[in-house]
């Protein structure tokens, strides 16, 4: 059994991608690792460069960033990174995603278990939301996606699919997974306010036109808004990441305290579909405008 691990990035230093961590914390996992770097504004290059290991394989290439259509550009150029893959398994791990080390007997034992079973076409993994620093999370599952498929069967018809958070066939049908007990840590909203506030306006602009990204992006005070469904971390972080946490110096609130009781909070989560059912047959907008 060979596993290829893969992943694409583009201005990590600029907007504060932890890429290194993020491979990093699969490569033992892996045969290979194939990453698709774009030609970037610092020095992307030169920090994956970087590291140490055999089994990582840069490719270059100029990302088409006219490609504007619900993040399609971020599928195609994980695909071009998939296609290169030659592993039985391929592992996904996106440039702000990062696995625990203590997941990775458990993610092993899955793509054992399953490799001889070709009804099961992926992986499926939980995910923990780091929201404003490293000390808290997301704690709600309307808003904030909690399971995603990671590793899939190197298949000629399974390919990534819309912005690069699915795995689906060519045709578009759904592929089969198994859910493991294994949890990917996503950082994706812990940077300093000020590159969190450039980084929230790179990644709007591969789904919407200039004019849309500067309505729908407050300024850098308001770049953590999402606030009211925050729990603190009492876990570890990966030890591929504890170095960028010690060093982060930002200050961030959290607002714990004008929370309202978990309780009360799961019952509004539970029922915001229907909540927001009623908000569009009376016109009701919520405090943005919506």
């Amino acid at each position: 059994m060979k596993v290829s691990g893969f992943s694409i990035i583009r201005n990590a230093l600029k907007l504060g991608y932890p890429v290194v961590e993020a491979v990093s914390s699969i490569l033992d996992l892996c045969d290979e690792f194939i990453l698709n770097v774009g030609k970037s504004e610092d020095d992307t290059l030169q920090l994956v460069r970087a590291v140490a290991s055999p089994k990582l394989k840069i490719i270059e290439r100029e990302w088409d960033l006219s490609l504007r259509n619900g993040g399609e550009l971020i599928s195609v150029e994980t695909n071009e990174a998939l296609k290169r893959c030659i592993g039985d398994w391929c592992f996904y791990i996106q440039a702000d995603e990062v696995l625990h080390e203590r997941y990775h007997p458990v993610v092993r034992s899955a793509m054992e278990k399953y490799f001889l079973d070709d009804r099961v076409e992926g992986l499926q993994f939980g995910y923990k939301h780091f929201y404003g620093s490293y000390e808290y999370y997301q704690d709600n599952y309307r808003n904030w996606y909690v399971k995603e498929c990671r590793v899939v069967r190197r298949r000629p018809d399974i390919i990534s699919w819309g912005d690069g958070m699915d795995f689906r066939h060519a045709d578009g049908s759904k592929i089969r997974v198994e859910r493991i007990d294994a949890e990917i840590y996503h950082y994706g909203w812990v940077r300093p306010p000020a590159v969190m506030h450039m980084k929230d306006v790179s990644f709007n602009t591969l789904y919407h036109s200039d004019d849309e990204v500067q309505r729908r992006i407050p300024g850098v005070d308001g770049t953590y808004r999402d606030l009211g469904n925050l729990k603190r971390f009492t876990g570890s972080h990966p030890a591929v990441m504890r170095q960028r946490v010690a060093a982060s110096e930002w200050t961030f609130d959290p607002k714990i305290g004008q929370q309202p009781p978990d309780w009360w909070r799961h019952v509004v989560i539970f029922l915001q579909p229907l909540t927001k059912r009623l908000q569009r047959w009376f016109h009701v907008t919520d405090s943005s405008g919506r």
